[in-house]
């Protein structure tokens, strides 16, 4: 199997003590602020994995550049971890389905974590939303027109639950937690979400940390939270356990 890792600003074993660090923080939502906390200001790079219906998929590792879903992919990898070897196999639990480094076996979809994930995060977006919660049936990778955002993928019928922003009052944010995934739900046929990123909770201020592909930020930035979501439909929450 191919493999491609750049560590960018750190060394291998700089990495391995930064893990055993955060190894340490026993409260799940303190270690992931302090893991992301270190990749403020990464470029944001889309297109750092490679494979596709045509190309063989490689196990990379690239903490140069990160986009909305990589960034999260190695949040979670790390949090799971206390060595460099470890981040490297969770790395492969995270991102791909059984371990098995295809392109068909990524989780290309936000909602793909609570499917095929679920021993790391719950789908907690019912509990925080309550009757506000929406529900909806998408076909997951099939456009409007029948063709497949992801040629090569198999499209999969999924039951969603979004919170809508305009239901995203005080009464849900204060059931929101530090570390949650926030995926930011897409009113896009067979998408469900338009982007992704963590919550962190600050005193009385949320940010949404998240890698930005707006022209004026292009790395990952803190952003506040209800601002950012007022502007768009909804919101799925996934908790890691």
């Amino acid at each position: 199997m191919k493999e491609y890792i750049v560590l960018d600003k750190w060394t291998q074993s700089e990495l391995e003590h930064i893990l055993h660090e955060s190894s340490e923080i026993k409260d799940i939502g303190a270690r992931i602020n302090f893991l992301s906390r270190l990749f403020l200001d990464v470029d944001y790079k889309e297109s750092t994995l490679t494979g596709n219906i045509n190309t063989p998929e490689v196990f990379i590792i690239n903490l140069q550049g990160v986009d909305c879903f990589t960034f999260i992919d190695y949040i979670e990898a790390m949090r799971l971890s206390s060595s460099f070897p470890e981040f490297r196999e969770n790395l492969k639990k995270v991102r791909y389905r059984e371990e098995n480094i295809t392109f068909e076996n990524r989780n290309h979809f936000f909602t793909d974590w609570r499917e095929f994930n679920s021993e790391f995060v719950d789908d907690v977006t019912s509990n925080i939303g309550s009757q506000k919660t929406k529900n909806i049936t998408k076909i997951l990778n099939r456009k409007e027109d029948s063709t497949h955002f992801l040629q090569g993928v198999q499209p999969r019928q999924r039951k969603i639950q979004y919170i809508p922003s305009g239901a995203i009052d005080d009464s849900v944010v204060d059931k929101i937690k530090t570390g949650d995934y926030a995926g930011i739900y897409s009113e896009i046929q067979g998408l469900d979400v338009s982007h992704a990123g963590i919550i962190i909770k600050d005193g009385d201020f949320i940010y949404l940390r998240h890698a930005s592909s707006d022209k004026k930020y292009r790395k990952v930035i803190d952003q506040d939270f209800r601002n950012y979501i007022s502007e768009k439909p909804g919101l799925i929450v996934l908790r890691p356990k």
